[in-house]
């Protein structure tokens, strides 16, 4: 019975196979793990992008690293689980909402707070699941079985018990202070949700007259609306032009308040007039004098970026429109002395997208500093978490160093709502800075606590306010895993193991999930912290939405297909770290990076088809493993385990661009350029059976593993063909995601032998490229000669020389060492001619003869001696007979030994006019110390070859001379950039070499 060959479709179709791949991973829960799995836990934690979000090209590069290392660890036997969710996104979400309510002609208060979160919770079902579906293209191995959202009610429930433990540990307390306040969204936001930019502005210089009247002084502001809350102006005390004045008081323009003139080192005597306005609510820095000077706090503005009571006559004006009514105002009294231009840095809401506004409120804080100090502690001595690229280290430490209390309210209510109810019978049914507050787990509990202290007719007001979205992701890595309980889960994969994030978030969200995680597990929550670069466009540029030149995945993954977009993003990763430059053609919306995963992906497909169409249906388990007995056969077994040890070691080591590119290197060079085409003959139907046999079993021991080697990288298109490779069943199929990583066999790895292959890998290279420029038709088979004075090389290129024959398309082939004739010179023919020679010979027989005659002579004298005569006899007899034997029988012999006593002095005319006699009309290169030299008469048309080298040397010539002109022109040296002069010089290089080889060919032909 014949057994059925498996078929894969001539052309590779990304789209379908990946979809089907996807769907079929998931509803089989092939990475749904068992927390009773044997094997070393391996956890890794997304990091949950936001509900409203859409996948970018960072989202794509980030999911491929980490389901890169995540597929490897899986195949390595851990117990691997990576847990999939997105964060509910408050800001974000809240916006989204409210600009619907606007077109309606709505505000959230209109609809009140329980429409309007049904409102959100609707919209969250209906396209909050948006960046889900989108992940799930990019065929990330996530359980989904466990997928979270920080809103969902077991997350709910951490976030309340960590508030509820660190409320009563007085970690978490209630005050009026300076925080960020963003007028678009009426909502504090944390130092971290606020972007600087450098803006183009003015400073503005005016008097306050001294209240004595004896002068003024001068200050300088970029802010001169918040002139109006000013309580002090401050001066450095060590700055002898104002010392005189501490103490004194002056007289506030417009308000006409009486304010202090302060000391205070903060003041930087260089900046302005060396003279400050102080305004401690409206400003970190007077904030912090405020408190140490004693100094009033009037706050002058209102939430909505308007100026309120406090200002006087601007009351209820914008305020950048109370700005220049401010300083129309002080124009007018006569005490503005000057406007100028001025660069600084504004703080810009990170959603808001405005100006924040330092703002006095009432608001909760998480006081870090503990949190922080424990954080250190691991830090410091037990270098946990570990960071790759260790430099990021540094920059977590400073940020724990440098932290201030964490302002954790927002004014939303979309989030958790803050777990705190107000007694407002105590304040006349409001909720003031100074309304008693219980901090319970639900409202019963809170009731019974006020109940105690203000009787049964207390009436309670939960605080409208939610929680920072950081807090709750600040719980992501041991609050997916079911904390506050102890679940199997938590007590299996905690503490995580690789959290792999972009740089910007360090802030953000490493170190508040290491400070939550220090706190309330007493370990790290990850041991090591992978930070990745940026994805930059093809100007190397960063991406951004004020730039406009993200560039979309999806299009990418229509165009060229998934495998091709991750291993692209992987493929050119230089290091740790580091960021990436992603070519793209933004006419077309296309990526010729891309395009050559895609045209990789195509190869190995290819392949994989010729190698199955030659195993005669079999499988590999079925072939079994192959005796190594030809030399091609044990050099791609070295290759493989070669990349075998260096693909773990790269993945180990968190290097896997350069895993990704020895991949590459490997799989399109070794096995589908040079194995399989050195087999090809010997799975003929009339090869040798047992050669024919071996080679089968070969390939498919080789393409196997390297299906297994790349399917971290390219998951889809490496499972389809590992399917019907092992020609896996419907009924009980197994996947190539759960199978065992390929392992070292260091017994197969032959690093000499390896260079020996590449020696003759290089040969046929050569020959080729040779056969290329000489035209000569691909069938024609011709003739080639290799010289080498190593005898190694030539034993290598003998022990070779089918391979070479056969791929390079010869047909006789001489391998020898370089000859070595010397010429007598031109001039003196007869010395060179043949009957020179024989007359040579006759002299030198006569000269021996003689020699021999004498020989005898002194011979019979001696064996007239006793004892030495017969001894004397029989020693010349043998060495007469050995040198006729040895000298004058061959005419090699004859010649050594001629030259040896008669030794022609060299001439110019050496060995190397004999090989270049030798060369004409052939072409010819160089393989290391190997000379390739291939005869040219009757393969190709001389005439016609030379007319063509003699074009394309005309042309060569003439670029050189262009190229050296410009460079020769002082004005283009000077006044071109660098890079272009640069490039220039390079081109110049090559045109001369390529002049160079041309030359050199023409003069090869006679």
């Amino acid at each position: 019975m014949t057994a059925t060959i498996p078929n894969l479709p001539s052309l590779y179709e990304a789209f379908s196979t990946e979809a089907k791949w996807q769907k079929f991973w998931e509803e089989n829960q092939v990475y749904k793990p068992d927390p009773n799995h044997k094997g070393e836990p391996f956890c890794i934690v997304i990091p949950p992008p936001n509900v409203t979000g859409s996948l970018h090209i960072g989202h794509a590069f980030e999911s491929a690293l980490i389901d890169t290392l995540v597929r490897y660890h899986r195949m390595k036997g851990r117990n691997t689980l990576w847990v999939p969710g997105t964060d509910h996104a408050s800001i974000a979400v809240q916006t989204i909402l409210e600009k619907q309510l606007k077109a309606e002609g709505k505000t959230r208060h209109d609809v009140g707070r329980e429409k309007f979160l049904e409102r959100a919770w609707q919209w969250k079902n209906e396209y909050g699941g948006t960046i889900v579906n989108q992940l799930r293209r990019l065929g990330v191995s996530v359980d989904w079985s466990r997928e979270r959202f920080t809103l969902d009610e077991g997350f709910s429930k951490a976030v309340l018990e960590a508030f509820i433990r660190l409320y009563e540990e007085g970690l978490i307390y209630r005050s009026n202070y300076l925080v960020n306040w963003c007028p678009a969204s009426q909502s504090a936001v944390s130092d971290l949700e606020v972007e600087p930019k450098e803006v183009n502005g003015n400073l503005w210089y005016f008097r306050y007259p001294l209240r004595d009247g004896s002068g003024f002084v001068e200050v300088a502001t970029t802010r001169p609306e918040t002139m109006l809350g000013d309580t002090a102006v401050v001066v450095n005390p060590g700055d002898d032009r104002y010392k005189d004045l501490i103490g004194k008081t002056l007289t506030l323009p417009i308000i006409n308040r009486e304010i202090p003139i302060i000391g205070d080192e903060l003041v930087d005597p260089a900046f302005g007039t060396g003279c400050m306005k102080v305004t401690p609510a409206h400003d970190p820095h007077d904030f912090e004098m405020g408190k140490r000077h004693n100094l009033l706090f009037i706050n002058i503005m209102n939430k909505d970026g308007k100026l309120n009571e406090n200002a006087g006559e601007f009351q209820g004006q914008d305020r950048f429109v109370a700005r220049k009514n401010v300083i129309a105002r002080l124009e007018a009294d006569g005490v503005l002395v000057k406007i100028e231009d001025y660069k600084h840095t504004v703080p810009y809401s990170d959603r808001g997208k405005v100006p924040v506004e330092p703002l006095l409120s009432t608001q909760w804080f998480v006081k870090v500093r503990p949190l922080a100090d424990k954080t250190l502690e691991f830090l410091d001595q037990q270098n946990s978490p570990e960071f790759i690229p260790q430099r990021w280290t540094k920059v977590y430490r400073d940020w724990l160093v440098n932290l201030r209390d964490w302002c954790i309210s927002r004014q939303l209510w979309w989030g958790h709502q803050i777990p705190a109810w107000y007694a407002v019978s105590e304040t006349g049914g409001e909720i003031t800075d100074t309304t008693p507050h219980f901090v319970a787990r639900n409202e019963a509990e809170a009731l019974e606590k006020a109940k105690s202290q203000f009787g049964e007719e207390v009436k309670l007001e939960q605080d409208p306010d939610v929680l920072d979205t950081w807090f709750s992701s600040g719980l992501w890595p041991f609050s997916t895993l079911g904390w506050p309980e102890q679940t199997q889960d938590l007590e299996t994969y905690y503490p995580t193991t690789t959290l792999v994030t972009g740089f910007d978030i360090i802030f953000f969200w490493v170190a508040r999930m290491t400070m939550m995680a220090g706190h309330f597990t007493g370990e790290m929550p990850f041991k090591t912290v992978y930070i990745h670069g940026l994805v930059r466009d093809e100007n190397n540029q960063k991406m951004s939405k004020s730039a406009n030149n993200g560039i979309d995945p999806l299009l990418l993954i229509d165009k060229y297909g998934t495998d091709a977009l991750r291993y692209t993003l992987v493929k050119e990763v230089a290091g740790a770290g580091q960021d990436i430059r992603l070519e793209y053609d933004r006419k077309k919306d296309e990526s010729i990076s891309v395009e050559a995963s895609r045209n990789f992906a195509n190869k190995l497909w290819n392949a994989a088809r010729f190698v199955m169409m030659n195993l005669d249906g079999q499988t590999p388990a079925k072939l079994g493993k192959s005796p190594l007995t030809e030399l091609s056969d044990k050099w791609i077994f070295s290759r493989y385990h070669q990349v075998v040890r260096q693909t773990n070691n790269y993945i180990d080591s968190n290097r896997l661009g350069e895993a990704a590119k020895g991949l590459y290197e490997f799989i399109w060079g070794d096995f589908c350029d040079w194995y399989i085409e050195l087999v090809k003959s010997r799975l003929q139907k009339d090869a040798d059976p047992a050669s024919r046999k071996v080679a089968q079993q070969v390939l498919a021991e080789i393409l196997e593993g390297v299906l297994k080697l790349l399917h971290p990288f390219m998951p889809h298109i490496t499972e389809e063909i590992w399917q019907a490779l092992t020609q896996q069943t419907a009924e009980n199929p197994q996947v190539l995601a759960l199978q065992s990583y390929p392992e070292t066999d260091t017994n197969l790895i032959d690093s000499s032998l390896e260079k020996q292959f590449d020696l003759l890998i290089n040969t046929i290279r050569t020959i080729r490229n040779l056969r290329a420029e000489a035209d000569v038709k691909p069938g024609l088979k011709i003739t080639a000669n290799l010289q080498s004075e190593s005898d190694k090389e030539r034993l290598i290129l003998t022990t070779g020389q089918y391979y070479v024959k056969d791929l390079a398309k010869v047909e006789t082939l001489t391998i020898n060492a370089p000859k070595n004739i010397v010429e007598e010179p031109k001039t003196n023919p007869i010395f060179t001619s043949p009957y020179w020679q024989n007359f040579k010979t006759i002299a030198l027989i006569i000269i021996v003869l003689v020699s021999m005659r004498i020989a005898i002579f002194v011979g019979n004298t001696t064996l007239r001696l006793p004892i030495f005569g017969t001894f004397f006899e029989t020693l010349g007899l043998a060495y007469a007979g050995w040198f006729f034997i040895r000298y004058l029988l061959n005419a090699k012999a004859r010649q050594e030994l001629f030259t040896n006593y008669f030794p022609v002095k060299e001439t110019s005319i050496t060995a190397e006019i004999t090989r270049t006699l030798e060369r004409e009309n052939s072409i010819s290169g160089v393989v290391g110390t190997v000379q390739v030299v291939i005869p040219l008469t009757g393969v190709v048309d001389i005439e016609v070859l030379r007319a063509k080298l003699e074009k394309s040397l005309n042309k060569v010539e003439k670029e050189a001379k262009s190229l050296s002109g410009r460079l020769s022109n002082s004005s283009f040296v000077d006044k071109a950039p660098t890079d272009v002069v640069q490039a220039t010089r390079h081109a110049l290089r090559e045109a001369e070499r390529q002049a160079e080889i041309l030359r050199e060919r023409l003069r090869s032909l006679v």
